[in-house]
């Protein structure tokens, strides 16, 4: 799902802040993900083709940090809610991908992937400091199915 160009371009200082203390950049567009696979069964895109549309533009509170990962490189990310609505329809989604993890979803924007654990820490402290009080809410206006082979964008829900 992705945020309106003026919330990426936040998203984007906040790395870009980062990077300027020493630590990677990042370069991942901005974006929630719902549910993964590499090569999205086509039922499963006709169900978010049904179930989004209603619930987008969507709102989301930022509501702490989370770290991914147990190995040698983490990931380290905003941790979001949402409207319960939308929460019933990316748990559906999800369910219905043979790919994906079951009817769980842990909203949430990446801002560190990839990182080495022994920088977690440090990266998470800079990130509370460099992060804007301000930047608490953040809006969904379109969801997609993005394919990175093809490099197709199919739009599901929102401004096209």
């Amino acid at each position: 799902m992705h945020l309106p160009k003026n919330e990426e371009h936040q998203v984007r200082d906040v790395f870009a802040l980062l990077e300027e203390r020493g630590f990677p950049a990042q370069q991942q567009t901005p974006h929630i993900t719902i549910t993964f696979s590499q090569d999205m069964a086509d039922d499963v895109v006709q169900r978010a083709a049904e179930l989004l549309p209603p619930v987008i533009p969507a709102s989301f509170r930022r509501v702490g940090s989370v770290v991914f990962g147990t190995k040698r490189k983490q990931t380290v990310a905003w941790l979001l809610e949402t409207s319960d609505e939308l929460e019933i329809a990316a748990r559906e989604i999800s369910a219905l991908n043979p790919d994906g993890r079951g009817p769980r979803w842990t909203p949430h924007l990446t801002m560190g992937l990839r990182l080495p654990r022994v920088m977690v820490p440090d990266y998470m402290r800079a990130l509370d400091e460099v992060t804007s009080a301000h930047l608490k809410e953040l809006t969904v206006i379109r969801a997609s199915l993005r394919q990175p082979q093809s490099q197709q964008l199919t739009v599901l829900a929102g401004q096209r």
